[in-house]
């Protein structure tokens, strides 16, 4: 790892944000040992230790945190100048930054796949976790998440479709328990449970003729990841709360039944954000136009082939 220059403050920050040096020096792509190394010449260089550190934990010292206050927005002027100067490529290159859903990136991976093949010269780096962050703090370029989700302060461009959550269960579940007709039947039946990433357990949430309900079902199951929610619900363990996307395939093929339908109106789907008070790099303009044509192509009707008897 080189080390003078921005390189180090860059390893600075990384460190500081991530409280790891294992997990800032994946991210940095470069081995543990020198960015190790790499900070502690440059806590040598200047006489203060920026970090402590001990074998489970890494935290700012008095004297690193002052350092990154000051550093920090520095940097960011820094890399915004250099981003504007790249903007003038022919070609958009470079590392993006993303932080999202697994969900959403399964929905949004075609579009990905679609960029990286029509701008070579660019990287995607793809971070998925369920807690929301601020994106600008964590030093992401973009996010793409629910459009409900997205802080009022931040460019929002929509993508994809409208979404909707959909209660399901197994034909087995349903043959030892009467389907629910209302949110309050829910009472009287096994709920697989969800936990949201800072430790809450997600309520249930539905809607008709202007009311709105919200139901924290009974269960013996807690799960914090969609896909283990949908094996229990196929194994027949009790109801789960899903998006359709995740259930659609089960919904068709008929190993899920789905209740309570008109009790989940439709939500804004996901969107492609990012921070309006800096400057979008070439590569961040180029996805959301991508993201734009791609959403545009999807509420397009598709024309029907005339058939012989049209003509």
């Amino acid at each position: 790892m080189k080390t003078s220059g921005l390189a180090e403050l860059e390893a600075v920050l990384a460190v500081a944000r991530h409280r790891s040096f294992r997990a800032a020096a994946s991210e940095l792509s470069v081995s543990t040992s020198a960015l190790s190394h790499a900070i502690a010449a440059l806590e040598a260089r200047i006489g203060v230790r920026l970090f402590n550190r001990t074998t489970r934990s890494v935290s700012l010292s008095e004297a690193g945190a002052q350092f990154v206050q000051n550093v920090a927005p520095a940097l960011t002027t820094i890399r915004d100048a250099l981003t504007q100067a790249g903007s003038f490529r022919d070609t958009p290159s470079g590392t993006l930054r993303i932080n999202t859903s697994v969900g959403a990136a399964h929905q949004v991976m075609p579009v990905f796949i679609a960029f990286l093949q029509r701008y070579p010269d660019m990287k995607l780096d793809i971070v998925t976790e369920g807690r929301l962050i601020d994106i600008v703090v964590e030093g992401f370029d973009a996010g793409i998440r629910l459009l409900e989700t997205v802080p009022q302060d931040m460019i929002a461009v929509p993508f994809g479709d409208r979404q909707r959550f959909a209660v399901v269960g197994s034909p087995a579940y349903f043959a030892r328990h009467k389907p629910p007709r209302t949110p309050a039947d829910l009472a009287r039946h096994r709920c697989i449970r969800s936990r949201m990433p800072g430790g809450s357990i997600y309520q249930w949430e539905f809607a008709r003729h202007g009311e709105a309900v919200r139901i924290d079902g009974d269960g013996a199951l807690m799960l914090d990841e969609p896909g283990l929610m949908l094996a229990a619900a196929r194994a027949g363990l009790g109801l789960a709360y899903l998006t359709e996307w995740n259930v659609a395939a089960d919904l068709a093929s008929g190993t899920l039944v789905r209740v309570l339908e008109d009790w989940t109106p439709p939500l804004d789907g996901l969107c492609l954000y990012y921070s309006g008070r800096r400057h979008a790099p070439a590569g961040l303009r180029a996805l959301t136009e991508l993201i734009r044509d791609y959403a545009d192509a999807k509420r397009k009707p598709v024309a029907r082939k005339k058939k012989a008897r049209d003509v």
